[in-house]
């Protein structure tokens, strides 16, 4: 019955989407209650699950004969084990708490019935994308993530930049929609199937090279979809959709589906290491280049974009890392679900009581006007910064002890790296945290941009408390459950192997560095005024503030020379290809206008005519005797 998980959100958005304006007044609780069912049917797959041992915990069913053709054959199924319950359980969990939120969010918006038709639409594109049994079906939900997102992110399209961030995403979703098609039509080639369990089977007589490259555009898929260097500049646009998409786009679906492409692919990537380190490698580099916009940006939404780019950077390391750190980014992804959806939530609170206002030099001392705001926030906050106990340091701190294992020098590079981006996010989470909640109070009181702060409803305020209650538990749980034995049946068993630092020592330092993050931001943030328009900056600074120059980078080299590449190719169309139609065109009046002055009906003029054929005739023939 897994495929009602599906099913059901997948009907409710149809539904909704033809339904009559009747069912504005009720539409959005459809939606909530297809999102929910599909909640209670995961949980109960899970609890089947449970009640199964090792490898009996993998079930695969067939629905129907999809793709039948010589050499190939692939049938529409599902593939139920502890990889794929998990992300179900998280996005329709997390998935439905958002779509609560989203009742009273979009409580005046005219199209709230269309809202809700396209959040069901990404909660069953997302579920068909990790329920699938292979790469095609993946594909499937692939693609319908990749339209819901541009779909949700361009929602208020009357607005022209609003409208150019979903076509941003969307296109820089297609680049990395090709690496995964160019894979899967390696695996085609070379295991002649692209279920799971044919790759699976063929990984272990295929040569390194083929398994490299299959990693390689795999890898290409996973940064489009996961906003990975070099594909990571549409995730500070898509913050133009309402509050809520950023909170399901950025922590329970879209963003986590590349790291779900990575560990699904395991198997490929234990037998390419190449490739595996080449997972590592974007992985290090995102989560730096996120931190560093993170610091930078004054938008409160955009600081968050930006630390989940760096978070999915934390992930995609560990992915690359083996089994081991596979199971480990599992592990932060889904307590990174919890604590960034309830800091989305939250900075959606603020800008509802705070007059849809984003800038946060322009706010100041909300935490005693917003006290359920705050404090839920700061569970989310203490979470991702690695508070001993909390979340994420449960999770976060298990990637960085493994980014210090193996041999040679990676380690001591990965690991020394991680601990200094655990210290950076620190630093702007804490800034983000004193500039919102602490300090002197920076927005008019009076006249008529006055701002009047307050919570908001209950129907807001509980699913950021459910969610505030997961990031300051969630990590606990998983890790005395024995989350990396849950997973073991997919990922297989590995030996945490022993880290080039002791554990300790490696604790000890990721806290000292966060507690500097932490007091740094403390003195420029709270100790001193925060002035209300933005310094001037060194130059890393103000190239953060412009996300490093990624979309001039991006405009300089692909975009322009591809504007001047098609005016080229204009030119020939114009000249040649339209040449020649519209010569065609003209030459063909012209010729009839000839012929028509030729018959013009006149004896004499048909007399000079044979006078004329003969004298050629004659001429001709004097020439051939000569």
């Amino acid at each position: 019955m897994i495929w009602l998980t599906v099913a059901i959100p997948l009907l409710s958005c149809a539904f909704l989407l033809v339904a009559g304006k009747a069912a504005d007044r009720w539409g959005h609780w459809l939606a909530v209650l297809a999102s929910t069912a599909s909640c209670a049917i995961g949980f109960a797959t899970f609890v089947q699950l449970l009640s199964l041992e090792g490898a009996n915990r993998i079930m695969e069913t067939k629905l129907y004969d999809w793709v039948a053709a010589p050499g190939l054959s692939v049938g529409l199924g599902t593939r139920v084990d502890p990889l794929s319950i998990t992300f179900v359980l998280l996005v329709t969990f997390v998935g439905t708490l958002i779509h609560i939120y989203s009742v009273s969010y979009m409580e005046h918006d005219v199209a709230r019935r269309r809202f809700f038709a396209y959040l069901n639409l990404f909660v069953a594109a997302m579920l068909l994308l990790v329920l699938g049994n292979s790469y095609l079906t993946l594909f499937f939900g692939w693609e319908g993530v990749g339209l819901a997102s541009y779909l949700l992110i361009s929602f208020w399209n009357h607005v022209p930049e609003y409208a150019t961030a979903g076509k941003k995403a969307f296109v820089m979703n297609r680049v990395g929609d090709l690496g995964l098609l160019i894979a899967m039509m390696a695996m085609v080639a070379n295991f002649g199937g692209v279920d799971f369990a044919t790759v699976t089977k063929g990984v272990s007589s295929a040569n390194q090279a083929t398994l490299t490259f299959i990693g390689i555009f795999l890898l290409v898929a996973a940064c489009g979809k996961s906003a990975q260097f070099p594909l990571q500049a549409w995730l500070g646009d898509a913050m133009a959709g309402p509050t809520p998409v950023s909170a399901l786009i950025h922590a329970a679906t879209m963003v986590t589906a590349g790291v779900y492409l990575m560990v699904r692919s395991g198997a490929i990537y234990v037998a390419a290491p190449t490739a595996a380190l080449a997972v590592a490698i974007i992985g290090l580099i995102t989560l730096v280049f996120g931190a560093i916009v993170g610091a930078a940006k004054d938008d409160m939404k955009k600081v968050l974009a930006a630390s989940t780019m760096s978070q999915i950077g934390y992930m995609m390391l560990a992915a690359g890392l083996g089994p081991v750190g596979a199971g480990f980014a599992i592990f932060h992804l889904v307590t990174h679900g919890f604590f960034k959806a309830n800091m989305f939530l939250g900075a959606g609170a603020v800008m509802h009581g705070m007059n849809d206002e984003v800038n946060m030099r322009g706010f100041g001392g909300l935490g005693k006007h917003m006290r359920i705001t705050f404090f839920t926030f700061m569970a989310g906050y203490l979470a991702i910064i690695g508070f001993p106990f909390l979340s994420g340091f449960y999770s976060k701190d298990k990637i960085i002890e493994a980014a210090f294992t193996g041999e040679g020098i990676l380690p001591w590079i990965f690991g020394t790296i991680t601990v200094l981006v655990a210290g950076l996010t620190a630093f702007y989470m804490s800034r983000m945290v004193f500039m919102i909640f602490l300090g002197e109070e920076r927005w008019a009181h009076e006249g008529p941009d006055a701002k009047h702060p307050h919570d908001p409803s209950p129907l807001m305020w509980v699913p950021m408390a459910i969610l505030a209650l997961g990031s300051l538990g969630l990590g606990a749980a998983l890790n005395y459950l024995g989350f990396l034995t849950w997973l073991e049946p997919v990922i297989g068993h590995a030996e945490h192997g022993e880290p080039v630092l002791p554990i300790l020592v490696i604790s000890v330092a990721t806290l000292l560095v966060v507690a500097i993050g932490v007091a740094v931001a403390w003195k420029m943030y709270v100790s001193a005024a925060t002035p209300k328009a933005a310094p001037v900056g060194s130059a890393l600074t103000r190239a953060a503030r412009q996300d490093l120059y990624q979309d001039l980078f991006n405009e300089s080299v692909f975009m322009k020379p591809g504007i001047a590449l098609m005016d080229g190719t204009s030119v020939v169309d114009r000249v040649l290809v339209d040449g020649v139609a519209e010569g065609t065109g003209k030459a063909l009046p012209w010729f009839g206008r000839f012929v028509g002055k030729l018959q013009n009906g006149y004896a004499r003029s048909y007399a000079s005519y044979f006078v004329v054929g003969v004298v050629i005739a004659l001429t001709v023939a004097l020439v051939s005797a000569l």
